[in-house]
C-alpha cells in the first residue's frame, strides 16, 4: 500500500514538471511583455500654449497685451521671423517701438497739433494698422482722444523705419486757466500696453461743456504739419 502511494504522487509530480515545460517552450512570458508603444502626434506641429494670433502675433505677450511677455513658439508668428502664417508683417509690439512726440503746431493754425512718430527698434518688420489709442492726462482727469475717422491702411515697417501721426486740439485763447495737459498716453494699434510722454503741445485746453472729446487723433502715416 505504502509502495502504491508514492508511485502515485511520483507520477503526479512527472505530470507537472511536463505542463510547466509545455507552458515555457517559447521562452517568454506573455502577461510580462511590455505595453505597445503609442504612435498619437500634435498635427500643429507642438505649438503648445503659445498660440499664435490670426492678426499676427501671440497672445501672450501679452498680453500682452502690451503688457506683454511674448511666448510665441516656433511656429507662431512674432517670433524672430517676423511673418505671419499668410506671409505678411506680424503686428508692431510696443517694446519693439520707439515712440516720441513733438509739436507741429504751425503759426496761424486754428488748432494745434501733435506729432507722434513710431520707429521700428524690434530687428523685423512688422505692421500697424489702423489707429493708435491717444490719452490725455489732465488736472480734471483722462480725456480720449476721437478718431478723425479717415481710412487707416496698414503700413509695414522695416527694422529702424518710421511712421508718423497727428493729434489736433483746441488752442486755449480764452484767457482762462483751462483744462491743463500733464502727459500724453499713446497705445500703439491692436496692443494694450501703452508709454506716458511729455506732453510738447499748448499747455492746456479750453474748458468746454460741449459734448464729445475736442481731442482728435489721425490714422497711422496722417501726420505732417497741420495733422
Amino acid at each position: 500500500m505504502r509502495v502504491r502511494k508514492l508511485t502515485l504522487a511520483a507520477m503526479a509530480l512527472a505530470a507537472g514538471l511536463s505542463l510547466t515545460a509545455c507552458q515555457n517552450d517559447d521562452g517568454t512570458d506573455q502577461s510580462a511583455a511590455p505595453p505597445a508603444a503609442s504612435t498619437a502626434s500634435s498635427s500643429n506641429g507642438g505649438s503648445g500654449s503659445a498660440g499664435s494670433d490670426q492678426e499676427g502675433g501671440t497672445d501672450s505677450a501679452g498680453k500682452t497685451p502690451n503688457g506683454t511677455g511674448d511666448t510665441s513658439g516656433s511656429g507662431g508668428t512674432g517670433g524672430s521671423g517676423g511673418s505671419a502664417e499668410d506671409g505678411k508683417a506680424a503686428k508692431c509690439r510696443t517694446d519693439e517701438l520707439e515712440i516720441t512726440a513733438m509739436d507741429a503746431t504751425v503759426g496761424g493754425d486754428t488748432e494745434g497739433t501733435v506729432a507722434v512718430d513710431l520707429k521700428n527698434g524690434g530687428g523685423r518688420d512688422c505692421t500697424l494698422a489702423g489707429y493708435a489709442g491717444v490719452d490725455l492726462k489732465t488736472n480734471t482727469g483722462t480725456l480720449s482722444a476721437e478718431r478723425t475717422g479717415e481710412e487707416a491702411s496698414p503700413v509695414v515697417l522695416k527694422d529702424g523705419e518710421n511712421v508718423t501721426f497727428g493729434i489736433t486740439y483746441p488752442i486755449n485763447n480764452t484767457g482762462g486757466s483751462g483744462v491743463r495737459i500733464t502727459g500724453l498716453v499713446v497705445t500703439p494699434p491692436n496692443e494694450t500696453k501703452s508709454v506716458t510722454l511729455d506732453w510738447p503741445g499748448g499747455a492746456s485746453l479750453p474748458a468746454s461743456d460741449e459734448p464729445g472729446s475736442p481731442v482728435k487723433v489721425g490714422p497711422m502715416g496722417s501726420a505732417g504739419q497741420g495733422g
